[in-house]
Order: C-alpha cells, then structure tokens, then sequence
C-alpha cells in the first residue's frame, strides 16, 4: 500500500509537460511584436541600472573596497556561465517563462513549479529593491525629506524590516505596473527611449571620470583611513578575499536582467535565434559597463568615503561640478525607472505561463483583449513588489534578490544537464566499440554488451545527484574555514579534498557519456563542464549569504509550495490530461472484460 501510494505521489511530482518542440508556431494570445533591438534594449535596461548608480557605492564601501571591480567581474563570470544556459533554453522552447517551461519539460512538474515560483519571487524582489533603490537615490539628493517625515511620524520598530514605509516606492511601482499593462510596445518604446539616456548617462560618467582619476585611491593605506571608520586594511581589497566573494554575491543583484529576455518567447519575432543572441549581447555589453563604470567609480574618490544611496552626485558635488552632477542624476533616474520596467516586465508573463498550465489560479491567464496583456497579474505583481519596497531596505532586498536568483541559476544548469543526456530514441551517438569511451560505457553498464538510451539517463541523473552534493559540500566547508584555526581545520581541509575528488570524477564520467544530439539554434559549448562549474559558484555565492536571508527567501518558498499542494497538484492540464488518458484505457478495459 504504502509503495503504491509512493509510487503515485513521484509519478504526480515528476509528470512533464508534453509540447512538441519541433511544430510550427501556433497562434498565440499573445502578440509577437519584439525584435532582437528590444530585446537587448530591454536586458541591458533592467540589468545596467542600480547595480551602477547605487550597488557599486554601497559594495565598495562596506564590503569590497576598491576590488568591487573584482566582484562585478566574478558576479559576470557565473552569471555568463548560467545566460548560455538559459540562452540555450529559450532556444528550444518559443513559449512564455521559458526557464520555466523547460524544467517542465526536462525534469517534471514540482521542480518546474519550484523554478516558476523562485524566478517569480525574484523578480517581484528585484523589482522592489529597484523602487526601493529609485526613492532612495532621490530622496538622498532632495535632503531626505521623505525619510525625516516618515521617521518622525510612520516608525517601524520591527527587526527584519525597515525603518519606515516607502510610500514613493509603492506609487512608483503601481504607475510603472500601470504603464505594463497598457501594452508590450508602448512600454518597450518607453524603455528603448529610457535605456538611451541611461547609455549615454554611463558614457558621460566614463569620460568625465578620467578627468579625476587618482592611482593612489587603488592604494590607500590603513593609517589614510580616519578613525572611526570601517575601511578594513586597507589597499585595493581591504576587506580580503571574503569581501570579494561577498561583494559578489551581492553584485549578482546587478546581473538579473537578461532573464527578463527568456521570458518573452511568445512575444518575440522569430525567438529561436533572436532571444540567445540578445541574452549573449546583453550580457557582454553589461558586464564591460560594470568593469569600467566601478573603476571609475573607485579611482575619482577613495571608498571609504562613497555615498551609499547616491555615490556619484555626491562625488560630482565634491568636485565641483555641478552640470555633470545634475546631468548623471537625471540619468540616473531615468536608468533606475528603465531598470523598475524590465524588472516587472517578466513577472506577469511567469504567473501567466504557470496559470496557463494550472499549476496557479486561473486569472492569472486572463488576456486583455484590447491591449493583449496579462493586466491583472501585472497589477496583482505591481501591488506586491510595492508593499515589498515599502516595509523592506534596499539591503535586505539586495540579499533576497540574490539568493533568488543564484537558486535560478542553480536549477537551470541542473536541467541542462538532465536535457543533455536524455533519453531519446534517434539523437544518441553511436559509441564505436574500439575506442576508450566504449570502455567507459561498458564499466558503467556493468559489462554489458551495450550502452542503452535507458542506461545512459539514469546514469547521468545519479552523476549530476552527486556532483551536485560534493560542490554543496566543498562550498560550505570553503566559507566556514576561515571560522576555525589549527587542529579544527584539518577535518574541513580533509572534506574539501575528498569533495574534490568526487566532483571532478562525477563530472569526468558526466563528460565520458553520449549527449543528445539537437538541432538547435544554440548550444552550450564544453558540456557538462561549464553547467558544472556554474554550479559549483553558485552554491559557492548562495553560501556567502547571510542566515536570515535565507530564512526571509524560504518563507516565500514554503508559500508557494503551500498553494501548489492545495491548489496546482489537482488544477494541474498535464495531470487532467493523464487522469482522462486513464479513464480512456479503464473504461477499454472494461469493454474487453465483458
């Protein structure tokens, strides 16, 4: 009974979605009116906003130093890791919430709710630690009228919060949700209009800030530091390796935007080859602006002294120079409402793809006939990222959207992988019974003659099971070492090393096995060696963040759960679709029984 019951309740969580990717395009609800210029406008403008006006200050100050330019650069690395996976995903599925979609697909319903409801809660976090970052930046410069007024009259005494509602962040969201729901080309022009400015803001910063550039603020020593003032060591990472890789984790928050293109798949011109081109664009572009634009940022003015809300006026004040202060402080706001737009841009179409799927409540997937959008899931996403902005600071919305995103990362690479190996009739390579891999491919069949599609998925799903737990094991004892000294540290040195092993043998075997073989219009090169290696970051970064991070994410997590097993498990089409599959064979049964 209880195998039975077992057996009923996997069969429930792994069902995957069945769709034929090879068909041509059904007509969609829709409208696909995106190119690959909106596209990258509307990735570098959800990516390239707070993370340069706000998150390089706040890093440099508090965390990193000088070396903030390291951990944009670490930050990009994983992030480039997992866009190419992603690239390769929307790739293969033109359909709305593709990330989503595709662990449907690849590994089965729960997981597929799991990252459909994690990319939603991320990106309503983002998009509220981008309100939160807009009011900020301008209330700073406005001499903190909203702060004085909301502190002396609406305090919020209560730990995990903030110190007082933000009511602008909460009208700014609901005009920018407004602005959504109208339409998807009115708001793409208003973004592709917005990212302009935000461009040529970037290049003014850049230019003018070569001007002002000091060698020796790379450089500062630890007695330049005044008292009372944490700058750490000192020199250009004075806060260490762990400040780097801590910066890091936090710059991630920098590098969300490029999601937001996989999510348009069913409002995209030609979105096979459009969508991995722009992801790949927008991430390049990006990652150079960050590199630059915090070297800058750090060379003009020793960081220590940056302004956490508002780095650049500040130091354009410093300067004296007054025009070019006032000429990044318009661009910045307008990158910072471009960055509001693309971040809420994909929430709706998440929810709408899930609720299209029954996995969430059906008005979710209602279109509005006149403007062809999902108008009241972007106003409900609109509300919540609003109140989200409103009760929460900017830094605790910067740790939440990480970890969000990092777990994104994480399940994509996870899911990859699964796609590469599986089990498929016709795209298996054929193994030559000569070579060394046919000698690989035996010992893992346990000598048998011949190394079946069946053999090879499960094989690859046990390897990707344990090279994912090593990389968990050797990151956890990576953060906590420092924590021990002399005779504690040999057991962790001891587990690093033996989680080493298992990795590198995991992903070696990984490596020895036959991929499928698609005819897609991109593919991630150096598998499995590059989902691999993202996921060993990932969790490296996922571990630099703070427990009540963690605690805060995981009660958003354990919500969407909730709703899944009270409401998605029995609205779910493919279980509908599998429960009348059943009826149909009973009811033959019966007709030949009697």
């Amino acid at each position: 009974m209880r195998r039975t019951m077992g057996k009923t309740l996997f069969e429930t969580l792994s069902r995957k979605k069945t769709f034929e990717v090879d068909t041509k395009l059904e007509k969609d609800k829709l409208k696909r009116v995106l190119t690959i210029f909106d596209l990258t406008a509307l990735g570098i403008g959800a990516t390239l906003g707070s993370g340069v006006y706000v998150l390089a200050g706040t890093v440099a100050k508090s965390i990193a130093g000088p070396a903030v330019v390291l951990s944009f650069i670490v930050a990009a690395i994983v992030s480039s890791f997992a866009g190419v996976c992603y690239a390769e995903f929307a790739g293969r599925v033109p359909k709305a919430g593709s990330a989503y979609i595709y662990s449907y697909v690849a590994v089965g319903e729960f997981i597929a709710f799991i990252i459909g409801w994690n990319m939603f809660i991320e990106h309503t976090i983002g998009t509220a630690s981008a309100a939160k970052a807009m009011t900020n930046y301008l209330d700073s410069l406005l001499g903190d009228p909203q702060k004085r007024y909301m502190l002396a009259h609406f305090p919020m005494h209560m730990q995990y919060m903030g110190e007082y509602p933000d009511v602008a962040a909460f009208l700014f969201l609901m005009f920018i949700a407004l602005v959504m729901a109208w339409g998807v080309r009115k708001s793409s022009t208003l973004n592709t209009v917005f990212t302009t400015f935000n461009l040529l803001t970037v290049g003014t910063v850049i230019v003018s800030g070569l001007f002002f550039v000091k060698i020796s603020n790379w450089n500062i020593s630890k007695s330049e530091i005044p008292p009372g003032v944490d700058g750490g060591n000192g020199g250009f990472a004075p806060f260490g390796w762990s400040g780097i890789i801590a910066g890091a984790a936090r710059c991630f928050y920098g590098f969300i935007g490029f999601e937001s293109i996989s999510t348009t798949g069913e409002e995209t011109k030609n979105p096979k080859k459009t969508i991995p081109l722009a992801i790949v664009l927008t991430l390049v572009f990006v990652t150079s602006a960050y590199s630059v634009v915090a070297s800058v940022l750090t060379l003009m003015w020793p960081y220590y002294d940056q302004d956490p809300n508002a780095p650049f006026p500040v130091i354009y004040e410093n300067l004296g120079l007054p025009v070019i202060k006032y000429m990044v402080t318009c661009g910045a706001v307008f990158a910072l409402f471009t960055s509001l737009l693309g971040c809420l841009f994909p929430i709706p179409r998440i929810l709408y793809a899930m609720s299209c799927d029954g996995l969430l409540f059906e008005f979710l997937s209602k279109v509005n006939e006149r403007t062809k959008t999902p108008v009241i899931a972007t106003m409900i996403c609109g509300v919540g990222a609003g109140i989200l902005s409103s009760i929460f600071n900017l830094e605790q919305l910067v740790d939440m959207t990480s970890i969000g995103t990092l777990i994104s990362y994480l399940i994509v690479c996870v899911c990859l992988l699964v796609l590469r190996y599986k089990d498929t009739k016709t795209a298996i390579q054929d193994i030559d019974s000569n070579s060394e891999d046919y000698k690989m491919y035996k010992w893992f069949s346990l000598f048998n003659s011949k190394v079946t599609n069946t053999n090879t998925q499960y094989i690859s799903r046990v390897l990707i099971i344990v090279y994912t737990f090593s990389a968990s094991v050797f990151c956890i004892c990576m953060v906590n070492i420092d924590c021990y000294e002399g005779a504690y540290q040999f057991p962790l040195m001891i587990l690093i090393g033996i989680s080493i092993t298992v990795s590198l043998l995991s992903m070696f075997m990984l490596h020895r096995l036959p991929q499928a073989v698609e005819n897609l219009a991109f593919r991630v090169p150096l598998v499995p060696f590059i989902p691999c290696v993202s996921i060993t970051l990932n969790l490296y970064l996922m571990m630099e963040l703070s427990v009540k991070t963690w605690i805060r994410f995981g009660v958003g997590l354990v919500l969407g759960i909730i709703i899944y097993v009270f409401y998605g498990v029995h609205h779910s089409l493919e279980g509908s679709k599998q429960r009348a599959l059943k009826n149909e064979e009973n009811k033959k049964t019966l007709r030949i029984s009697s």
